[in-house]
């Protein structure tokens, strides 16, 4: 459905369009324009860059299970599975057995969240060969998880997709 056709059924706004024809972030719509970012607070103190410096990998801890839609944030008992001999005496450590002998979920605050009514799944997004950096930042650099992208906007999308030749098509992100 192209743009112009949507807009004259007045289902979305001229500035819409204009958001989605030409983007409302400058050349990069990806990474944000303001200078500042923290991450929210999380339950654990958790380093992206120190664990992937000793060489794990993002598929370590975010497993993607069937029906492959979300990639999970990581359960206790894959941290316990390193964390039962490594670094056991640190406080945030002493917490994360607290939350594994209770066997409660860790209750990790998540820093990218999709706007309600979105399709999205990582699945085709890992088949393209994206790789994660594309849309959540360098995470290796990072001691708190931020968000330093724009990724969960219309606009990004649809300039990822215009970029990658994928489709744009309405129904291939919002529900029907």
């Amino acid at each position: 459905m192209k743009h112009g056709s949507y807009f004259a059924q007045g289902a979305i706004s001229q500035i819409q369009v204009a958001f989605l024809t030409i983007g409302a972030f400058g050349a990069s719509p990806r990474q944000l324009q303001t200078g500042n970012h923290t991450g929210p607070a999380q339950p654990i103190p958790y380093s992206h860059k120190t664990h992937l410096a000793r060489g794990l990998k993002c598929e370590t801890c975010h497993s993607n299970p069937p029906p492959n839609n979300e990639l999970t944030l990581p359960a206790v008992e894959t941290c316990m599975a390193c964390h039962q001999a490594v670094a056991r005496d640190r406080p945030s450590i002493i917490k994360l057995a607290e939350f594994a002998e209770g066997k409660e979920p860790i209750p990790w605050v998540r820093v990218y969240k999709l706007p309600d009514g979105i399709n999205w799944s990582h699945s085709p997004h890992l088949r393209a060969k994206l790789k994660c950096e594309t849309c959540h930042g360098d995470v290796s650099k990072m001691d708190v998880v931020t968000r330093v992208t724009n990724v969960t906007t219309m606009a990004t999308c649809v300039d990822c997709h215009r970029e990658k030749d994928a489709s744009i098509d309405c129904a291939t992100c919002h529900q029907q």
